[in-house]
Formats: structure tokens, sequence, C-alpha cells
């Protein structure tokens, strides 16, 4: 017997070293065959995000240099913004000082007027006193006469004369009104 395994063994080991082998070599095969599947789905799989990268880059370019002009219009409009409200600094100089103006004018006139309104009432109160009952008028000497009649005109001309007192603000105003253009000249 030991003759027989002897022989037994020697037919089998070879033959099971062969088949070893060839389950080896199936088993390698079929692993490069899904190694290779594997490698091409992974090969497809890059070569899209190749393409999407590539496609992405190119949306970036489009947008930075739509970006990039629509900093320069924004650019451009804020100097020409700039400039503008340059152009309108003087007007709005202009409208302040016109309204500092109007606002002296305005509290000139209400001083004129309530001047105006005191001395008609003024005048008013004086007209209603009963005069004094004048006695026998003692006989004036020429001279005497002379001063009543200088007096009656000149006092009663500074009194009565209103007109002469807004002359003279209408002028004040005019002058302040130059002096306000000249200021805002320089």
């Amino acid at each position: 017997m030991t003759i027989e395994t002897n022989q037994l063994e020697s037919e089998v080991v070879p033959m099971l070293t062969q088949i070893s082998v060839a389950i080896i070599a199936v088993a390698f095969a079929v692993l490069a065959f899904f190694l290779i599947k594997t490698l091409k789905a992974a090969t497809v799989s890059l070569d899209k995000v190749t393409q999407t990268l590539q496609d992405v880059q190119e949306t970036i370019d489009e947008l930075s240099y739509e970006v990039k002009q629509t900093i320069r219009h924004t650019n451009d409009i804020t100097v020409d913004v700039q400039h503008k409200m340059k152009q309108i600094d003087p007007v709005m100089d202009t409208v302040r000082n016109l309204g500092e103006a109007l606002s002296e004018v305005t509290y000139a006139v209400k001083e004129v007027s309530s001047g105006v309104v005191s001395k008609f009432k003024q005048s008013r109160m004086e007209r209603k006193k009963p005069q004094p009952i004048q006695q026998a008028a003692q006989p004036m000497t020429p001279q005497e006469r002379t001063f009543q009649s200088y007096d009656s005109v000149y006092n009663e001309s500074k009194a009565s004369n209103p007109g002469k007192w807004l002359s003279y603000v209408d002028m004040a105003v005019g002058l302040w009104s130059k002096f306000r253009r000249q200021k805002a000249r320089y």
C-alpha cells in the first residue's frame, strides 16, 4: 500500500498543483476583468469630472469678465455722481444763502410792519385825545410866528414820513443781498 499511495500521491500532487494553478489563473483573470471594468468606469467618471471642471472654469471666466465690466460701470457712475454733486454744491449754497436772506427779510418786514402798526396806533391815539381849548391867543411877535411855522413844517414832516424809513429798509436789504452774493462767490 505504500507503493500505491506513493504512486497515487505522486500523480495527485502534480494534478492538484495544476488544478490550483488553473484556479489561481481563473481567479486572477476574473480579478483582472473586474479590475479593468472598474478602472474603465473610473476613467469615464474622471473624464466627466474633467469636462465639468472645464465648464465651470469657462463659466467663472465669463462671470469674472461680466463682474469686471459691472465694477467699471459702477466706478464710472460713481465718478459721474461725484462730479454732478460738485456742480450742485454752489446751487445748494445759494439755496442756503437764499433761505438765510429770506429769513432776514422776513424779520425786517416783521419789524417794519410792527413799527408801522405801532405808529398807526399811536397816531390814532393822538387823534382821539381831546385837544385842549385854546384860550384867546395872545398876539405873537413876528419872530415867534416864524419859529412856529418852521416847527410846524419840519416837525410834522419828520413825524409823518414812514415812506422814507421803508426806503432805508429796502436799501439795507439790497445791500445785504449784494453782500451775500459777494460772499458766496468767494
